[in-house]
């Protein structure tokens, strides 16, 4: 084999293995992102904001940092683990208003059936949607959330 069949025939090669890395850019699935430009849920003030469902502002939270932070090319799970570490105060304040609910003893889960509570259940809650908001925005190659100072705005 002379040196330019061997040069061409490692440029196929080289090209061919290429390819290979650019299929996924051609498995994108925009039409699931979340568009924060027409979102109108925030966090800058929970007077401003009538939530009628506790879970809301969590999950706002979750979903912004999880989008900012997709990116990471750390595992989807560790990105996860990050957003609800972010988001740990808006959490908080729904375990503490969860705290003061009649009833919220040990029950068992709806989910698993084994015996839980209000907290161990928002804990479930926050890391399943963060873990669904990082794999959807990786997965749409969604953009993120505006941001303040590096951190998502409305958080």
């Amino acid at each position: 084999m002379n040196r330019n069949t061997l040069t061409g025939a490692l440029a196929l090669a080289a090209m061919g293995l290429s390819a290979c890395g650019g299929h996924g850019e051609h498995m994108v699935n925009s039409k699931i992102c979340f568009d924060f430009k027409t979102s109108n849920t925030t966090q800058t003030g929970a007077s401003s904001l009538a939530v009628t469902d506790a879970a809301s502002p969590v999950d706002d939270c979750l979903r912004r940092w999880a989008y900012s932070l997709a990116g990471a090319r750390d595992h989807a799970d560790v990105v996860a683990d990050a957003t609800v570490a972010a988001c740990g105060a808006a959490l908080g304040r729904w375990n503490q208003a969860a705290l003061g609910q009649p009833g919220q003893g040990e029950a068992v889960s709806l989910t698993t059936g084994q015996p839980t509570n209000a907290l161990a259940e928002h804990n479930a809650f926050a890391h399943g949607r963060a873990l669904l908001y990082v794999v959807q925005a990786r997965a749409g190659r969604c953009a993120p959330p505006p941001t303040t100072n590096g951190v998502p705005t409305g958080t």
